[in-house]
Parts: C-alpha cells; sequence; structure tokens
C-alpha cells in the first residue's frame, strides 16, 4: 500500500443499543488485535464521564454512544479480557482508569502506542497526529479535540472524528510493533505494561495524596495534618463526584496545616474556606480529621522533609549523569523519559546501587551499567564530532 494512502475502511456505525454493541464485540473477538480509545467529560467531576468509545477491527468501526438511553456496556467486558485479542490504545491511562472503574479490571493483554513510540525513538511525549504523520502519512483533524462529548445528538463530525483516532492507530499499532520486532525491543515495551496493566495505577491512595502538594518543610506535625486533610478531601471529593480542587484548593489543605484550625471560627478564616463550608457537614468531618492528626504520637507521623531528601547529591555529578543519560538515549533512539528520570539521577548520583529501574533490565544495559562506570571512575566522557563518547580510563 503506498505511504499516502489511507488504510479503506467502511463508514463508522454508531452503536446505541446493548445488542448492538454484543453483536460487534463478538465479532471483534475474532480479531487479533482492536484499537480502543474513549471520549470523556472531567472537568465537572472527580470520575470521569464516559461519552463515547471507539473501536475498530481490521474491517469495521464503530463509534458507541455510552449515554445512549438504556445502553449497557457491559459486553466490553468479556473482549477486554479475551486474552487472544490484544487492546491497542495510545496515552491510554486516562481511559484504562475509566474501565478499572467500570469491570474492576485492566483490558488484557493491553498495548500502548505512546510507550512504544518512546522505546522507538520518537521522544518523550510525541503527539498522536504527528505520530499518525510519521509512520502511516495519515492526517488527524483535530477541530473536535475539545467538543462536548456529553452534549446528544452526536453530529455526523464528532462521529467521524472520533472514527479516525481508531482506524488510523490500527496503521500506527503494525508500523511501530513490525519496527520494535527488528529491533528486538519488544520485551522493552512488554516491560513497561507491566505498570499499566496494574490495577492500582489507576486506584490513588488517599493517604499518599499530600506529597502531591510537595510541602517545603520540617515540621513534621503540619505535615501530619496535611498527610490527613489531603486524604479527606480524596475520599469527600470520590464521595460526591466532585474534582478535588473545586471542593478546596491546593492553597487552601496548606494553610489548614500550617494553621491546624481547632474550632469552626478558626477554620472559616483559612484561605478558601467560606462560612457556609465551615458551619455545614464537611466543616464538622474536616475538624474531626485534623483533631485526629494532631492527636497522633510523634513516631507516626510523616519524616521530616531532609529526612525524605536523604544526602543531597552532587550538583555536578549530577549534570554529568543527565549529559551520559542524553548520550546513551541518543545513541540508542529511545526516549530518555522512559530510561530515568530526575529522581532516578539523583538516587544515582547519591547512592552506589539504589534500587531504582535504571539499574534493571534493559534499561541497565542502555544506560545503568555505563552511570555507574562513570561514578566510579572506570569511564570518562569526550566528544566526537558532534556526539559523546565514552573513553575508558587506564589506572595509574
Amino acid at each position: 500500500m503506498p505511504r499516502s494512502q489511507k488504510p479503506a475502511f467502511p463508514p463508522p456505525v454508531l452503536v446505541t443499543t446493548t445488542d448492538a454493541l454484543a453483536a460487534l464485540c463478538e465479532r471483534l473477538r475474532g480479531e487479533t488485535f482492536v484499537t480502543v480509545d474513549t471520549e470523556f467529560m472531567r472537568e465537572r467531576t472527580y470520575w470521569p464521564e464516559l461519552c463515547v468509545i471507539q473501536l475498530a477491527g481490521d474491517n469495521e468501526v464503530a463509534v458507541v454512544d455510552a449515554l445512549a438511553p438504556g445502553l449497557d456496556i457491559a459486553p466490553l467486558a468479556a473482549l477486554f479480557a479475551d486474552p487472544a485479542v490484544e487492546k491497542v490504545f495510545h496515552a491510554c491511562r486516562q481511559d484504562i482508569e475509566i474501565f478499572v472503574q467500570k469491570f474492576g479490571a485492566v483490558p488484557a493483554p493491553l498495548f500502548d502506542t505512546q510507550v512504544a513510540a518512546m522505546v522507538a525513538g520518537f521522544g518523550d511525549q510525541v503527539a498522536y497526529d504527528a505520530l499518525v504523520a510519521a509512520l502511516t502519512g495519515g492526517h488527524i483533524d483535530k477541530s473536535h479535540r475539545f467538543s462536548d462529548w456529553a452534549a446528544r445528538p452526536l453530529s455526523q463530525a464528532q462521529i467521524t472524528y472520533a472514527a479516525a483516532d481508531v482506524t488510523h492507530l490500527r496503521g500506527v499499532y503494525t508500523k511501530l510493533r513490525a519496527r520494535l520486532e527488528k529491533e528486538g525491543r519488544l520485551e522493552w515495551v512488554g516491560e513497561e505494561m507491566g505498570v499499566l496493566a496494574d490495577p492500582a495505577t489507576y486506584q490513588p491512595d488517599p493517604e499518599l495524596m499530600w506529597e502531591r502538594l510537595k510541602p517545603r518543610t520540617n515540621n513534621r506535625r503540619m505535615l501530619g495534618v496535611l498527610r490527613a486533610v489531603a486524604a479527606w478531601r480524596e475520599r469527600e471529593a470520590q464521595r460526591s463526584n466532585i474534582p478535588r480542587g473545586r471542593m478546596l484548593k491546593d492553597e487552601s489543605l496548606l494553610e489548614i496545616a500550617a494553621t491546624a484550625p481547632t474550632d469552626l471560627d478558626a477554620l472559616a478564616r483559612c484561605r478558601g474556606i467560606s462560612r457556609g463550608f465551615a458551619d455545614g457537614r464537611m466543616g464538622n468531618s474536616l475538624l474531626a480529621a485534623i483533631a485526629e492528626a494532631k492527636a497522633l504520637p510523634e513516631d507516626a507521623l510523616p519524616p521530616a522533609q531532609s529526612q525524605r531528601d536523604g544526602p543531597k547529591p552532587s550538583p555536578a555529578l549530577v549534570a554529568l549523569l543527565k549529559v551520559l543519560l542524553a548520550a546513551k538515549c541518543d545513541q540508542h533512539q529511545v526516549a530518555t523519559k522512559l530510561v530515568a528520570n530526575g529522581e532516578d539521577i539523583d538516587r544515582l548520583a547519591s547512592d552506589d546501587e539504589p534500587d531504582v529501574p535504571a539499574l534493571q533490565g534493559w534499561r541497565r544495559d542502555v544506560f545503568g551499567a555505563d552511570a555507574l562506570a562513570l561514578k566510579a571512575g572506570g569511564v570518562a566522557l569526550a566528544v566526537a564530532g558532534k556526539r559523546i563518547r565514552l573513553v575508558p580510563v587506564v589506572a595509574d
């Protein structure tokens, strides 16, 4: 097929009944792989509101109206659990979160073309339309990217746009898979799929949400209160299905943790807390969480920032390791983000054998082993033309 020629697909079918969805899923279970995408709304809710599901097989493409009256998406569960059919997504985390919430399981086996593109040397986070153009010569019209997908009826333009994502994805997947098989890198993608295939990836732990706020303090009591109020906000947001930021902003949580109010008047004086909020059920519930955190014994409080960070690595060594990472990833044509992040580099600079992904599996072969050799003085970095290369260091 010429590079510029688009795959021949029949017009997309709009699925609006459970029986039609069940029949579609049964047909798709005869495929070796199915491409999947979703359209959802999340501006006003904690949990994503599923609006549309797109599915494409070898000879058909369907747009499932998940908001159609009486439609039950349960038939998808069997297709998503079928081990003989690979489920192909692009940048799948938010899509998978929806299906874990609906079915309690991750579609399996799973393949994410965004991860595969990073392994194949397309950069840290290549845009989908750029990937489609590079691999298939196709064009993605993004004019309906910000549509109101909850509005009904769906327009023909919306249906066409939604279907295009999964039809183009078939070409992207086959091209990427062939490329990775040729380069012996499919196992690299498989390792990354392990994280995406774990349901825990999509189930945030309320007790850990305080860490997202990155508090810069060594006051352990304040950290204990922050942990408690951040967990309280997460559970209330989930229960009420309200975005956490709409319930209480991060700045409000940090002030509450710093002041630790003990009564409704003090709570109402905190930034972003209205009198009505303080006097209502949530105000009393929040005060109870604060009081419980203030009563914790010292050994139950989070560690201070200095204890969590450990010894500061040498900035010069960190910079050197980052140069090595960029050089090795350029040599192997793999995204740096996939091999090591900033925290990994800091830990490599501080410890001799830290427990980081960069020292395991294929990442150790690409970068980790050379990073340890550089730290130990066994190799040095040199410039050869326009590239960085490693030079063995001969001991005196």
